[in-house]
């Protein structure tokens, strides 16, 4: 299979990138990293981003960051951030995406456990993350030609300590059962789903 991994050199997407490596065709991308690059707030960006790498099996999103900080001082630009990287970023990675995928092919995006488990200055990310899963499910019932679309909801991670603090009684889940996430919206069956690893 050809499978695109955007943000592949963060904590989670070079684990990502190693456990679907094997027998496949990897193209890596990031914004400054990657066998690309690609600026996922820019739908033109995106747009010759495709163009490179042609058609493909599965596009696999690690990436997207949004505002964290206290509600009593967001204003809506900070909260913009989120829904212009994250959230759209994500969404156009789709909505592009759908013209340049071969049949049967799968999207995999990254939302995660704020969505279900919000934590203090974590509002904006809350939002992007369940509105990242609301997608995932609706654009399944209109992908075309067998295309798949799943989310990712995972926790914080044992590989990033320095956000423990920010997650107090969170239980840093197993970075083997994160990609275990990935691999199976990649090589599974499944459509619309998030696939929670907390």
């Amino acid at each position: 299979m050809k499978i695109i991994i955007v943000g592949a050199s963060g904590t989670i997407g070079k684990k990502v990138t190693e456990a679907l490596s094997p027998g496949n065709e990897i193209i890596t991308a990031g914004s400054k990293s990657g066998d690309l690059q690609v600026d996922i707030t820019s739908s033109a960006s995106i747009e010759a981003f495709y163009k490179q790498t042609g058609s493909f099996d599965a596009l696999v999103s690690v990436t997207g960051s949004a505002h964290f900080g206290p509600l009593k001082s967001m204003t809506a630009k900070d909260f913009d951030s989120g829904l212009q990287n994250k959230l759209l970023g994500q969404v156009n990675l789709v909505l592009i995406g759908q013209h340049y995928i071969n049949a049967k092919g799968s999207f995999t995006l990254t939302s995660g456990i704020l969505a279900d488990d919000p934590i203090v200055l974590g509002a904006n990310l809350s939002t992007v993350n369940a509105a990242i899963n609301a997608f995932a499910k609706a654009a399944a019932i209109e992908l075309e030609n067998g295309v798949r679309i799943n989310a990712v909801s995972a926790g914080v991670v044992e590989d990033s300590p320095g956000y423990f603090p920010y997650f107090p009684g969170h239980i840093p889940v197993v970075m083997s059962k994160v990609t275990n996430a990935y691999y199976k919206s990649v090589f599974g069956a499944l459509t619309g789903q998030t696939i929670s690893v907390w």
